[in-house]
């Protein structure tokens, strides 16, 4: 596809994950009348002496502070090397060309006063994959995300770090290399680019695309599980959910009907006698429903926030009656919204890894299944699976310990004018760790029902047999213990990229949405 267009209202999550791996962008035409009204409204008000904050005055606490004309341009620079101070690992590549991209939207829609060539840095710095390097940690999810989004400035004035192929270099030298110059920044620039909820913005849309893939293919693990098992699909009865209408709980049972419709594995055993499965098998529509509707809710709220003018102060351009604009401070950058939606999605895939670590026992539990003890070949001698149930455990564990919101613990902070903040950057990013753990719980699922079905003599579904074929190629079955570290890894990497995904579909239908 050719670059994205970015006109500040319309961008998608996909699109932001598409230029996280390095697609171009571009500016909509009629963005730039909005950018360059904006920046009328700024400049009239230096004109004109007045006092407006974040234009000519101190920042947070020091909002009373007026600056002289003179030392505007120093202000902004001041603002951004002051802040530039984030600590911890450097964010990732991708997610700081997304950040980069929610910021740069945001600043599109004409609300900012940001002149039009720093906003044209910004693209340039994108399109030519010039990364800065952004520390992590440090925003508190309110006055936006200052610490990391500092970083990014400091690059576009031709300071800190960014990305060569080696690893962090000095901004200076890549610009000389690539024959650019840093931008000039003036009045209310600098402010501009450092006040949104962009890091956090980016974190979810990382944690949203894995969480899109993850979800569905719990869906097709369960099925494998439900085959290895040999238990019931009555309880996807289409009526069940009808009696009981919630959208995702409907889908998922949908879901689980197409696959298993042309089950030989499922045919051979209906007659079985046993009454009802357990819950964790019995229950898949209503608890990975729930979560899937979790998502959704995080999906909307997001979609909204990249299309967001999360600047302070904002400014409202009267384009028919020039002289009446208003310039008004407010707190579009606080970040609760966002950090409500990643505590809850953390909670909600740890319900979903939970029934996923019970389907494991369900299976290797010689009290609760027909298959050898813990799948082992020789039991007793060999462990066979017995371990993977507990690094499945020992996943789930850290995700609980991820379930504690983090927007429960807001600190004071700039003198007790910023006394409540959201702490959304760091929901956000334990967000993103618990979507890398539950790739790891379904991981170790996948790779006990894939072993479990070795010991079945007619073949399962064949969306369920194309996703074993996949990881037999990656995970032998076994024929006496062994060390299956790094198959797991690499499972719940290829669960969490969509790769498996794309191909099963492709050859055998796509599941409902």
């Amino acid at each position: 596809m050719g670059s994205i267009k970015l006109d500040g209202n319309t961008l998608s999550t996909t699109e932001i994950a598409l230029v996280a791996m390095g697609e171009t962008v571009e500016v909509a035409a009629d963005a730039w009348l909005k950018i360059e009204a904006s920046r009328s409204v700024v400049d009239g008000i230096l004109e004109r002496s007045e006092t407006v904050y974040g234009i000519n005055t101190g920042f947070g606490a020091l909002v009373s502070e007026s600056i002289s004309p003179d030392e505007l341009v120093n202000l902004q620079v001041n603002l951004i090397r002051s802040h530039a101070c984030a600590i911890g690992e450097p964010m990732s590549i991708n997610d700081t060309r997304a950040m980069m991209c929610v910021r740069a939207n945001s600043l599109i829609k004409g609300h900012s006063g940001i002149q039009r060539s720093v906003i044209e840095q910004l693209i340039s710095y994108l399109n030519q994959n010039i990364v800065p390097v952004v520390p992590r940690i440090g925003s508190l999810g309110a006055s936006g995300d200052l610490a990391p989004l500092s970083h990014m400035a400091l690059a576009l004035i031709g300071e800190g770090e960014v990305w060569g192929d080696e690893g962090p270099v000095d901004t200076s030298q890549i610009l000389r290399e690539k024959g650019l110059i840093a931008v000039d920044l003036a009045a209310k620039d600098g402010l501009s680019l450092i006040n949104g909820t962009s890091q956090m913005c980016s974190l979810l849309v990382n944690a949203e695309m894995r969480l899109s893939n993850l979800l569905l293919l719990a869906d097709l693990i369960a099925c494998a599980s439900i085959e290895a098992r040999e238990c019931s699909i009555r309880p996807m009865d289409p009526r069940v959910h009808k009696a009981r209408p919630h959208h995702g709980q409907s889908l998922v049972a949908e879901r689980i009907t197409k696959i298993m419709k042309d089950s030989p594995n499922l045919a051979a055993h209906a007659d079985c006698e046993r009454v009802q499965d357990a819950y964790s098998f019995r229950c898949i529509p209503q608890v990975h429903g729930a979560v899937l509707e979790r998502l959704r809710a995080l999906s909307e709220t997001l979609e909204i926030e990249v299309n967001s003018a999360t600047d302070n102060p904002l400014i409202f351009p009267n384009i028919s009656n020039p002289g009446v604009d208003e310039v008004i401070s407010q707190g579009n950058f606080h970040g609760e919204v966002l950090a409500l939606a990643a505590d809850g999605m953390s909670h909600a895939i740890f319900e979903l890894a939970h029934i996923s670590e019970r389907r494991i026992d369900q299976i290797v539990n010689p009290s609760q299944s027909n298959l050898p003890p813990f799948l082992a070949i020789n039991s007793g001698l060999e462990s066979g699976m017995m371990i993977v149930h507990y690094v499945a455990a020992a996943a789930l564990s850290e995700m609980h310990g991820r379930t504690m919101p983090r927007s429960a613990f807001s600190t004071p902070t700039s003198g007790g004018q910023e006394d409540h903040v959201s702490m959304g950057a760091t929901a956000c990013w334990n967000l993103v760790k618990s979507s890398d753990h539950l790739a790891q719980v379904l991981a170790c699922e996948l790779i006990i029902a894939c072993e479990a079905l070795e010991y079945r003599k007619a073949e399962p579904a064949n969306h369920v047999l194309a996703l074993y074929r996949l990881v037999r190629k990656i995970c032998p079955a076994l024929e006496g213990d062994r060390s299956i570290s790094k198959e797991i890894e690499i499972i719940a990497s290829e669960l969490a990229n969509g790769g498996w995904l794309a191909r099963i579909e492709a050859e055998h239908g796509r599941l409902p949405r």
